[in-house]
């Protein structure tokens, strides 16, 4: 409580921030007996507010919630959920996802969160790697699992559920519901595993994140901080349940400030009805991934009467231009952050601090960064991997990767940890993003950041999105190529590829232009991140269907 207060008492003052920031570092913690708990007690103010597709909405106070959690721990504690045993939990935004969170980290059980959207053989892989005993599903969802082996116990949500799954309703029941506060069968230590998450693979196959009972509680501090959040607040997060980012800022964040969660469930994204029910619900704090940025930004966005106090971006650089428009249309500036599965928010710009246009800010309270040379393996003040030094010992760092010591041990070599992501910084201390190091590629012996061109490229009004790869050339080794998703109204065909040529010509260094494009949708991982590789790989085949700026000289 200390540590937070200290933090909401200085927004707008993040040198001081950073100087007298220290992580609690308890030995024992349970975050939702010992957090939750504490500050739902007699609390009858919202805690989630989930407004559905048809417009009905439904909102528990913390103090129902913290009940609710009690009984679904209960429940699942005689459906032999025990302390140390693997769950996999894949449902929807939707109040059974929360209770059951709660409810299993006041169990002791490990969390692998999982995205309704997963098929079989991911599941298969899941629960392969992930030794899962116990699987929590929508009953929408179970025949996902029918070809999924294993003896893991089968609990599905919904008001129907198959032959072999058990009713996760049953949580809901008077044994349950009215026996009063949940009784923990031991202590947690802090160091215990509470989650376990599969990250995204935009390279490669996901890895197996773990963290602890503090190192994503507590170490959501910072994110908290970067978020902007108040006590009191009404919180828009959109992101998929089973990823990363929903943990970030649909559980943690916001109860650690104890704001609203605020949920719009929706099967297709309309800009004009979010608008809407934020303007309705009087959300004040709101978090979007690029993507929804950038169909935020083709539509009106002067639809939206009372514009939140803070927006924020993450998962992806956020390009300039798409943060001007929404300045204009709103008077609010998007503060971009960055943050991976494996930590909690490292480098933000902060609430009250003035943004640099481009940048992603500064390290947040708590973590100190390092910039290593990728050649020399040495500090660069100027650019290099971004790495948080562990010398320190940040609360929002992974412990490793679950069964894969070797990767563990080369990511954090030398008591640091490498992000993976290569970063400039100025004379301030800003940090820019430049790419993934497998992304940044060389042209002409000149390096290429991919993120520079696709935000020269949204800079015209025919770009929704736009990913750049490098394409063989004989003469340069590689040249930029850029596979690009139209804009309403524009039509894929040489006339389109024409005025983008022109317009990388007249924004863009010689060395730097856009020599190749193809149009079409971008892959993307089901977190919504594009698949650069498999742009990469696209490329290297050979495509039938990109224009070549040679053509149009």
């Amino acid at each position: 409580m200390a540590a937070r207060d200290f933090l909401l008492e200085r927004r707008g003052d993040y040198e001081g921030a950073r100087a007298g920031f220290s992580w609690p570092r308890p030995h024992r913690f349970n975050w939702a007996l010992d957090w939750f708990d504490h500050i739902a007690a007699g609390n009858t103010a919202d805690a989630l507010r989930i407004v559905e597709e048809d417009g009905s909405s439904h909102a528990l106070s913390f103090q129902e919630l913290s009940a609710r959690s009690d009984a679904a721990a209960a429940w699942l504690r005689e459906q032999g959920v025990a302390a140390g045993d693997r769950v996999l939990v894949m449902l929807g935004n939707q109040r059974e996802l929360w209770e059951v969170m709660l409810g299993a980290m006041k169990l002791r059980a490990v969390v692998i969160p999982a995205t309704p959207l997963l098929g079989p053989a991911d599941l298969r892989d899941r629960i392969e790697r992930g030794h899962v005993r116990h699987v929590i599903a929508r009953a929408a969802d179970t025949a996902k699992f029918d070809d999924v082996p294993g003896t893991y116990t089968r609990i599905a949500a919904g008001p129907e559920v198959p032959a072999g799954w058990r009713r996760l309703a049953g949580m809901d029941e008077a044994p349950y519901t009215t026996r009063g506060a949940f009784t923990p069968d031991g202590e947690t230590l802090a160091t215990d595993p509470l989650m376990l998450y599969f990250t995204s693979g935009t390279t490669a196959r996901p890895k197996l994140v773990e963290h602890t009972h503090a190192s994503y509680p507590i170490g959501h501090l910072s994110t908290m901080y970067w978020l902007g959040l108040r006590p009191g607040d009404v919180h828009l997060n959109i992101a998929s349940p089973g990823w990363a980012k929903h943990a970030w800022s649909n559980l943690f964040a916001p109860w650690n400030a104890g704001a609203t969660v605020f949920v719009h469930n929706y099967t297709r994204f309309d800009a004009e009805r979010l608008m809407d029910e934020m303007d309705q619900h009087g959300v004040t704090t709101f978090c979007a991934p690029p993507t929804v940025w950038r169909m935020l930004i083709q539509s009106d966005l002067t639809r939206l009467a009372k514009p939140p106090r803070e927006a924020v971006a993450a998962g992806e650089p956020l390009n300039p231009e798409v943060i001007e428009k929404v300045r204009l249309a709103w008077g609010v500036t998007i503060r971009d952050g960055f943050g991976q599965t494996e930590t909690t928010l490292q480098v933000g710009n902060f609430p009250g601090v003035p943004v640099k246009p481009g940048s992603m800010g500064r390290p947040a309270p708590g973590y100190e960064i390092v910039l290593l040379d990728p050649v020399t393996g040495k500090e660069s003040p100027d650019e290099g991997e971004l790495c948080v030094d562990l010398r320190v010992k940040p609360a929002g760092v992974t412990t490793g990767y679950r069964d894969d010591p070797e990767r563990t041990a080369e990511a954090m070599a030398d008591g640091l940890y490498r992000t993976g992501d290569i970063a400039s910084r100025d004379a301030d201390g800003y940090l820019t993003y430049i790419g993934r190091s497998d992304d940044v590629f060389k042209a002409s012996d000149y390096k290429i950041s991919p993120f520079e061109l696709e935000s020269a490229l949204l800079e015209h009004e025919a770009v929704a999105e736009a990913a750049v790869v490098p394409a063989p050339d004989a003469l340069r080794l590689a040249v930029p190529k850029a596979y690009v998703t139209l804009a309403a109204g524009w039509e894929p065909g040489p006339e389109t590829a024409r005025a983008l040529f022109e317009h990388s010509r007249a924004v863009l260094s010689p060395y730097k232009r856009i020599r190749r494009i193809e149009f079409g949708e971008l892959p993307k991982t089901v977190s919504g991140k594009i698949r650069r590789v498999e742009l990469r790989e696209l490329t290297a085949a050979g495509a039938a269907r990109e224009y070549d700026e040679a053509d149009f000289a």
